[in-house]
């Protein structure tokens, strides 16, 4: 497969429906560590390191050095916003980074202006921007939308393009006839179809010019029948959602090792304090429903509790996000965590994560961006499972139960990678190093 691997040349368009605190972060981050200001901290793909073989051979390259990502320095930023404020401006507004470090790149982010961008209010309804796409139709805006990814691409001189999804998270809607398949889609389209929302335009338009697709958000979008044919038939990367920040990231840490050790668990309430867009878009109740869902699945799946009913069936979990503007893009969580072991003995377990929700986020954004175009480049299409590692409620195959335990989402994405560059996959069994070993002792 290593050889089918198509090379990284040229410049790659990543574009952002959703120029907010996320996406500037990433996009001053990247500009910051091309000139040698600062470290990209958190991104797997420019500071982790892969094993390669037995523990004995002692092989741990950078995984940037191990598979033909894309460089930073051929990286060309783009993207939509409701409101006008070029990327400089939003960055300032969004108070996550330090004046002092935008003044250094100022020049570079005021270059990036938002596209107008496709918004229905009734999706969002804290938002009320006003540089936004009209349209007859929402099949129009499609191709408004592909448009602009176009011209985008020739006027940068773009031989590829990805799209992150980092706008905000958009009311809870299920799945319904309109979205079973790509015909019923595009009719809805033409129709405007209310159960389309603004984040399946952005899908269907990237699938349509089979341009990779990731979802950082909860919302219904690249996850149903329609648009998974549709990459399918177009051979397109896809994959969400939710980008794994903050709370969420904890319980991925801590309730795995709870799980192993086999201790059970009687309840785990959550509570957030947010002030940044996304808490404001967050403190109606029809965004928080969604936000809601992605967030309590993660303990479920993690613990299974029709498998193991005595540890974790009268498992109690709550969640709740707070607008709290004070606090800005600070986020602070609290994890209450009643658990129990031996002969049943209660145990609690308390967390207080005073994060940085943008700074979690943005090197996210910026691995996924890059290994969603390596994942194209690499003939992997459709759905992208192994990316489970960055994701809040991973998209998996129709059916199938997602994987949520971090660790074992991390060994699913290095195998990958092994895989598609012809290494030995890693169980860490051992047996046959042990045994030599002991021979040769």
């Amino acid at each position: 497969m290593k050889e089918q691997i198509q090379k990284a040349d040229g410049k790659l368009g990543v574009l952002l429906p959703g120029l907010g605190a996320v996406a500037t972060t990433m996009i001053a981050g990247v500009f910051s560590v091309r000139k040698g200001l600062s470290k990209p901290i958190g991104s797997l793909t420019q500071m982790g390191s892969i094993r390669l073989g037995k523990r004995t051979e002692n092989r741990y390259p950078l995984i940037k050095d191990f598979v033909p990502l894309a460089n930073l320095n051929d990286i060309v930023f783009g993207g939509w916003d409701v409101y006008t404020d070029n990327v400089y401006e939003s960055a300032m507004n969004a108070k996550v980074l330090e004046s002092a470090l935008l003044q250094t790149i100022k020049p570079e982010l005021e270059a990036i202006v938002p596209m107008k961008a496709v918004f229905d209010k009734s999706y969002v309804k804290n938002l009320d921007g006003k540089n936004i796409k009209t349209a007859a139709t929402k099949y129009d805006l499609a191709l408004e939308v592909m448009n602009d990814i176009e011209n985008f691409r020739d006027a940068n001189d773009c031989s590829r393009v990805v799209i992150v999804w980092c706008g905000s998270t958009e009311k809870y809607i299920e799945e319904s006839a309109v979205h079973q398949s790509i015909e019923s889609f595009e009719e809805g389209l033409r129709n405007n179809d209310p159960e389309i929302a603004p984040s399946m335009i952005y899908a269907y338009a990237a699938l349509k010019l089979g341009v990779p697709f990731a979802n950082g958000a909860p919302n219904l979008t690249c996850d149903i029948p329609a648009l998974i044919q549709l990459a399918k038939e177009t051979g397109t990367p896809i994959g969400g959602k939710d980008f794994k920040t903050g709370q969420t990231l904890m319980k991925t840490i801590v309730a795995p090792g709870l799980h192993a050790r086999a201790l059970g668990v009687r309840g785990w309430f959550s509570t957030n304090i947010l002030g940044n867009r996304d808490g404001w878009v967050l403190d109606d109740p029809d965004n928080f429903k969604t936000k809601e869902v992605s967030k309590l699945s993660v303990l479920e799946d993690i613990f299974q509790p029709d498998i193991n009913p005595e540890l974790y069936g009268d498992l109690y979990h709550k969640v709740r996000i707070n607008y709290y503007p004070p606090h800005g893009d600070n986020k602070e969580s609290w994890d209450n965590i009643d658990i129990f072991g031996w002969l049943g003995y209660t145990m609690q377990i308390k967390i207080n994560f005073l994060c940085r929700d943008s700074i979690l986020a943005a090197p996210i954004v910026l691995d996924l961006a890059l290994f969603m175009d390596l994942a194209k480049r690499a003939n992997m299409t459709g759905i992208q499972e192994w990316l489970s590692f960055y994701f809040k409620s991973p998209q998996t195959a129709p059916g199938l139960r997602p994987e949520h335990d971090i660790f074992k989402q991390l060994i699913k994405l290095q195998n990958t990678l092994r895989h598609i560059m012809g290494e030995d996959l890693i169980t860490h069994l051992g047996l046959d190093y042990y045994q030599d070993l002991v021979e040769a002792l």
